[in-house]
């Protein structure tokens, strides 16, 4: 059965076949999609991604693995849609791939992903000494992106922020660095998005 919606994804000759191939292959909610799904994100068309989005999420820590093996290095639409995935799921085994894609991505909506998704990654999973080093080098690099020259990068970062503020031995820092974007920041929206973040800390 799932071979069958395979095929259809990988024959579907036009926009609206492929969109409706890769729903009946998310509603299958098999393991053995995974690559498909992933492959769809290259597809260049953005309704079928986010369905494909949408199943992969759903599928969870066991599509991680295969996100992390399959990241496009050439075509950053659909790299960023697997870091979108990995930020969903937020398994912590994706945090090198996270740290990287934040600080040095050239593409913008790459580097947003990812920065959203470090301040939300399920910290619990991870052993006591490497959290201490995850959590570490993740509020460093959002720091250090919280001041990128590019307006919606240190709004993400703001995003990630505001997420690893709940845990109270972050907090000091994070607050210091809001403080000092509101009187800092150029931008009128991530001044606005600090202040909505200092409300709900």
């Amino acid at each position: 059965m799932t071979k069958e919606l395979i095929r259809a994804v990988e024959s579907a000759d036009s926009p609206a076949l492929m969109v409706a191939a890769v729903q009946k292959l998310v509603a299958a909610k098999d393991e053995a999609a995974i690559p498909t799904l992933i492959a769809v994100f290259g597809y260049n068309n953005p309704t079928a991604a986010v369905v494909a989005l949408a199943g992969l999420v759903e599928l969870g820590e066991v599509a991680v693995p295969q996100l992390m093996q399959q990241i496009d290095d050439y075509n950053y639409g659909a790299r960023a849609y697997s870091i979108r995935a990995l930020s969903a799921i937020a398994d912590p085994r994706a945090i090198e791939i996270l740290l990287t894609a934040a600080a040095t991505d050239f593409a913008p909506s790459v580097r947003r992903a990812a920065a959203k998704g470090l301040g939300n990654l399920h910290w619990h999973k991870l052993e006591d000494c490497d959290r201490t080093s995850a959590l570490s080098r993740s509020l460093e690099t959002l720091l250090n992106i919280s001041q990128d020259s590019d307006w919606s990068i240190r709004y993400a970062a703001v995003v990630g922020l505001q997420a690893l503020a709940k845990i109270p031995d972050l907090q000091q820092p994070i607050q210091a660095r809001f403080k000092e974007m509101l009187f800092t920041d150029t931008e009128k929206a991530v001044r606005a998005r600090v202040q909505l973040t200092q409300i709900a800390v």
